[in-house]
């Protein structure tokens, strides 16, 4: 029952609600604390779609691909189950979804799309990004249009998620090493800090370069949930399944928008508190 939407939504492809997104499960990472995919079911439970949007699996990471890919298959089945269509996003550990990577709601007012192409190298606190900066800047000069288009533009960002994914170390390792690599290059640091900061001033910029109409940005990707007025657009990050970062869910229906905690607590997953409601 999944579908990869290729288009925006409108009133040629209209989206069942309620449409509920969720961002970051990275479902078969040591660090994710979805230990069972069942664990999400009244998370899904009552919506008529759901919007995964990226890093739902470890595509990339060759130690956790095997188990991923069965709690994907899980996922998958529990939404069917549910009733609700599966409509999944790329995000740069899980690149290869088809479509164009992004979907609008409510005539374009508001967007949703993973967020790894609001910054010029995707993920700048990457040890990989960090130590590689010249290739992404050859990669630009690949993709020229990607200072104008959207669908180029998400292109590279999927082409930088490829040639420069993360290395992924499988559990077991020691405590030094993990310390080791979380610290290294210095830099990495800044740079995460410096994403968190400024995300809703780049997804403002963001829709002025590629969706002008926009009012509303809906991405995750950085681990860090919050909302955030910039220019006169509301940014929204609907944080991670990641620890330490906290999940929050986004519900459309019927021209409501809402945004509130995900309750994590006996080991199930549930809407929790509301925290924000807008009217479109």
């Amino acid at each position: 029952m999944s579908v990869y939407l290729r288009r925006c939504v409108n009133a040629e492809s209209p989206v069942n609600e309620p449409v509920r997104v969720l961002s970051d499960l990275h479902l078969g990472h040591k660090v994710s604390r979805i230990g069972n995919v069942s664990a999400l079911r009244p998370l899904i439970a009552g919506a008529r779609t759901i919007i995964f949007n990226g890093d739902v699996w470890q595509e990339l990471a060759l130690p956790f691909f095997e188990r991923s890919s069965e709690m994907l298959a899980d996922l998958k089945a529990l939404c069917h189950d549910e009733g609700a269509e599966a409509v999944f996003l790329a995000g740069n550990h899980d690149p290869g979804w088809p479509g164009l990577g992004w979907v609008e709601l409510a005539e374009g007012r508001i967007v949703i799309t993973h967020g790894d192409a609001l910054f010029f190298d995707g993920s700048p606190w990457k040890r990989e990004v960090l130590i590689r900066s010249g290739h992404v800047m050859d990669l630009w000069k690949q993709h020229p249009r990607a200072h104008h288009d959207v669908e180029e533009r998400l292109r590279l960002a999927r082409t930088i998620a490829r040639e420069l994914c993360s290395v992924e170390h499988p559990t077991g390792r020691r405590l030094v090493e993990r310390a080791w690599d979380a610290i290294m290059p210095p830099q990495r640091a800044f740079k995460m800090l410096e994403s968190w900061l400024t995300q809703g001033s780049k997804g403002a910029e963001f829709c002025e370069r590629y969706f002008p109409t926009a009012e509303v940005l809906i991405v995750g990707h950085f681990h860090h949930a919050g909302t955030w007025l910039r220019k006169g657009r509301r940014i929204i990050n609907t944080g991670s399944f990641v620890t330490p970062g906290r999940a929050h869910w986004i519900e459309w229906n019927n021209g409501w928008l809402h945004r509130g905690l995900i309750d994590e607590s006996s080991n199930v997953y549930r809407k929790g508190t509301t925290l924000d409601v807008w009217r479109f």
